[in-house]
């Protein structure tokens, strides 16, 4: 199954997760750029506020999603939503299959998910991962969290 690991990623902790779930499953991996500078606090006001009124964003990526049998998505989570540039991903591109992960600082993924699917389709499987207690380089080799990610790709096959 030809598969694909798409994200987003403000500070680096969706990174971290979707490069472990590609290094998993021998993937083909993408970082959607977002055009908007979401850098600092100023960035992270705008990111907030872009998110909570449910914004699209100028997005950059290169693969086509429809060339792959899997397609994974990747956000954090922004204000109880996903993030703007998954949104304009979501919305521009269609799956053949799809599963869903985030990560966050205080709430979990079900909302989000749920939001997800009704922009693309019905996810194959889903992961949320807290990400308040992980230290600055987001140690993933903890067991529980790895353990998550773990568990996570086995549903996908």
């Amino acid at each position: 199954m030809k598969t694909l690991v798409v994200f987003y990623s403000r500070t680096g902790n969706t990174k971290k997760v979707a490069e472990e779930i590609a290094k998993i499953l021998n993937a083909d991996i993408e970082e959607i750029i977002d055009k908007k500078d979401r850098k600092g606090i100023v960035g992270w006001l705008k990111s907030g506020r872009d998110a909570t009124f449910k914004k699209s964003a100028e997005i950059e990526f290169v693969k086509n999603p429809i060339d792959y049998d899997l397609v994974i998505i990747g956000t954090p989570i922004w204000a109880f939503t996903m993030t703007p540039a998954i949104r304009t991903y979501l919305s521009e591109n269609k799956f053949k299959k799809v599963a869903f992960f985030s990560t966050s600082g205080g709430s979990e993924g079900k909302k989000i998910f749920n939001e997800m699917e009704k922009i693309s389709r019905e996810p194959v499987a889903t992961l949320s991962l807290l990400t308040k207690n992980w230290p600055a380089e987001l140690n993933l080799v903890k067991e529980e969290n790895f353990g998550k990610i773990k568990e996570f790709c086995k549903k996908l096959y």
